[in-house]
């Protein structure tokens, strides 16, 4: 199958293994497979505008869900840009190794305080009512202060290890789900240790270590 969808909590993806794919009004994303070597699978991830996304938690988790569908193995690992992510099944779910997560100062734009987060792409958690996504989102995406725009989370904290988010995905608008978010969110929020983050398309959960971050969560084949 030279194409396939695929979802993680409704954040959805089309893997495509040629350049002649449809952009579809109804996914967030698309997977382009560049090239296959056993079990890697070296991809880029293209937003609905078009631009390329240096990093996707989830669309890394569906790419790496499809190449072990492909190949029935139980752990692939997928190249991004400079990234290589691993990802490995863990029971009805996938676990993947995103590598290192950046968290720095916060700062205030516009009456907007954020922590900015790198996760291979950028990030700003705010935290705040995720009601207000709806303003902050555009308004942060697109602000001078980055060049390249930046994906927009906006949070509260719910309890220890516990946040709810929704987020603004830069080049596509609000989804529903977002792995590298998922992480911005724990990181920026609780730091080192196990977290779990509420979106309004389900849970996703986080373990970072000493800067690292292991994302674990759903990639369903769409029939």
């Amino acid at each position: 199958m030279s194409c396939s969808k695929w979802h993680a909590h409704g954040n959805v993806y089309l893997v495509a293994e040629r350049d002649d794919y449809t952009m579809e009004p109804e996914v967030d994303g698309v997977v382009e497979v560049r090239e296959i070597d056993g079990d890697d699978v070296h991809v880029a991830i293209v937003n609905p505008d078009g631009s390329l996304a240096e990093m996707s938690g989830n669309g890394t988790r569906i790419a790496g869900a499809w190449l072990m569908e492909r190949n029935g193995s139980d752990e692939v690992r997928v190249h991004v840009g400079p990234r290589v992510v691993s990802v490995r099944r863990s029971g009805n779910d996938y676990e993947s190794e995103l590598g290192t997560v950046e968290v720095g100062e916060p700062e205030s734009l516009d009456g907007v305080t954020f922590t900015p987060v790198v996760v291979g792409n950028p990030h700003a958690v705010v935290f705040d009512d995720p009601a207000r996504l709806d303003e902050l989102g555009p308004l942060l995406e697109t602000h001078s202060r980055f060049p390249n725009r930046t994906n927009v989370q906006v949070a509260r904290r719910d309890g220890p290890g516990e946040a709810t988010a929704r987020v603004w995905e830069r080049g596509v608008g609000e989804t529903s789900a977002s792995g590298s978010s998922a992480v911005a969110v724990a990181a920026a929020a609780f730091g080192d240790g196990d977290a779990v983050v509420h979106f309004p398309g389900g849970d996703l959960r986080v373990r970072l270590h000493a800067g690292h971050a292991t994302l674990i969560g759903p990639a369903e084949h769409v029939p």
